[in-house]
């Protein structure tokens, strides 16, 4: 048995990141495929994550890291994606295994130090970058966290509209964004308030008032 852990959702300015572990009696029961999720239509996903979710052989564990955590003063992105991944592997019952993850960290070493720590269960960890691109184990990983993530943006704009894909560089998203603040005075519930996009937005707003006087 070996596990592959990856996350999805760092950078976006809405919404959760979210990571997931999937644990296999070896490669060979990985569906036919899997590659990094960036690299495969949202369809695609679906239908690979609703496969390994379905087979019997596979073990899934998802963590959820809300806006909340994401804004405390306390924490940062480095920390966090540890906390998501280590948060992963307990919920997949891991325990006693080896296995790989996609490192968060400039320093590999030191990144899979970090979530062996955090993590409750009992693991021998290696950390590459890019190991969604060569671990199976981690791609499917990689696909189940996407598919979390892009779930949660539908039943977001299933209640307040096209949001888009919630990264700043999606004209979709930052309109929405510029538009809600425009409405309500305030930023939608489910915004990254510490991302400078917000702040910006916020800003603007705030300038514009001070027009009106």
């Amino acid at each position: 048995m070996r596990f592959g852990v990856d996350e999805a959702g760092k950078g976006p300015v809405f919404g959760s990141m979210w990571a997931a572990c999937v644990v296999a009696p070896d490669e060979s029961a990985v569906p036919d495929g899997v590659d990094d999720s960036k690299r495969l239509s949202p369809e695609r996903r679906e239908e690979l994550a609703a496969v390994i979710r379905d087979d019997d052989r596979l073990r899934v564990g998802v963590a959820e890291i809300t806006p909340e955590r994401i804004d405390d003063p306390e924490t940062d992105m480095n920390t966090l994606t540890v906390a998501a991944q280590a948060e992963a592997i307990d919920d997949a019952g891991v325990d006693g295994l080896a296995g790989e993850v996609d490192a968060g960290d400039t320093s590999e070493s030191r990144f899979a130090r970090r979530v062996t720590e955090a993590a409750s269960a009992d693991v021998d960890i290696t950390a590459e970058h890019g190991a969604d691109e060569t671990y199976p184990l981690v791609a499917a990983a990689s696909i189940v966290a996407k598919v979390e993530r892009d779930a949660q943006m539908a039943r977001l704009a299933e209640e307040f509209g096209e949001v888009g894909s919630g990264y700043p560089s999606d004209g979709t998203t930052r309109e929405f964004l510029a538009q809600f603040v425009a409405d309500h005075g305030e930023l939608p519930p489910f915004a990254r308030t510490s991302w400078s996009t917000c702040r910006d937005v916020l800003a603007a707003h705030e300038q514009s008032g001070l027009g009106d006087f």
